[in-house]
């Protein structure tokens, strides 16, 4: 399933007198803050959307058959996939009756110049911190419902959230996956035995996950302290001075909002312009996710 918005198309940079003497490419590479601002000053970004414009989305469940279960996402050109493996093992002394949920985001080097070969670096942790906190603020799936038999054996969900390409707003793309993938997970039903206190998987017997919230992010990028940027590009990120992250549930109840980054928030208005965007553009993505 895809959103119907109209396809960003390239324009060309605004001819100048500077820019004349250089090719798109090499301005933006050696002037990439004039390059955006000129696009900007046309009332256009360098993809061609508008500032208030989101990218397309699309979305597939049940893409990874040896995954409890799994969602692919395109964002624009970020693509993230998702998928859920479950184990069985022993509840924490202080919580008996609960099982663990454990996301973790990869951010290889294969997927941007701008990752590094080897262990998670920086962003990926702080990617994997944000889900992680969602998850539990939002009580997305009860941990109490992992339970197969207190002080005995639990559920441990590995959320494994990889990106295969990124174009900025990875943060959108992960949770979105992550829902998606939680929501076509189904569980062997599971058996515990008293006697030799060991846990016993049907084969044909499953059960859906029992999520309880769908929480949706929505990201903005503030530019030159004038310009809102709705889902910044890769190219868009390291340009803006404050990053707006705006998280609703299903009600369109506003959760949390965020922001990253020292640089000015804009007008006194701004975030509440970010809030009145996310509750709209949350009814374009959970068309997305009830049609697939």
């Amino acid at each position: 399933m895809s959103t119907d918005s109209p396809k960003a198309t390239p324009i060309p940079i605004p001819s100048t007198s500077t820019s004349s003497k250089l090719d798109a490419q090499t301005f933006q590479r050696l002037h990439p803050r004039a390059y955006l601002e000129r696009f900007l000053s046309e009332g256009i970004r360098p993809d061609g959307r508008e500032c208030n414009t989101w990218r397309d989305v699309s979305l597939n469940s049940g893409s990874i058959s040896t995954a409890e279960g799994s969602a692919l996402v395109r964002l624009g050109n970020t693509t993230i996939v998702c998928g859920i493996k479950a184990e069985i093992a022993e509840p924490d002394l202080d919580r008996p009756e609960h099982g663990f949920i454990v996301p973790n985001v990869d951010l290889p080097a294969i997927c941007s110049p701008k990752f590094k070969p080897g262990p998670p670096g920086e962003e990926a942790q702080v990617l994997s911190e944000r889900i992680n906190s969602i998850l539990i603020q939002a009580d997305v799936v009860p941990t109490a419902s992992l339970c197969i038999h207190p002080e005995k054996a639990c559920w441990v969900l590995y959320i494994d959230i990889t990106c295969i390409n990124y174009d900025g707003n990875a943060f959108d793309a992960c949770l979105l996956a992550t829902i998606a993938a939680l929501r076509a997970t189904h569980l062997p039903k599971p058996t515990f035995d008293e006697e030799t206190e060991r846990v016993t998987c049907s084969r044909t017997e499953k059960a859906p996950l029992q999520v309880k919230c769908t929480p949706l992010s929505f990201t903005f990028g503030v530019f030159d302290s004038k310009h809102l940027l709705y889902d910044p590009t890769a190219f868009e990120e390291p340009l803006i001075e404050t990053s707006i992250t705006v998280i609703t549930d299903e009600k369109k109840q506003v959760l949390s909002s965020s922001q990253l980054g020292l640089g000015p928030r804009g007008d006194s208005t701004v975030l509440e312009r970010c809030m009145s965007a996310a509750k709209e553009r949350r009814t374009v993505l959970e068309k997305v996710l009830n049609e697939t």
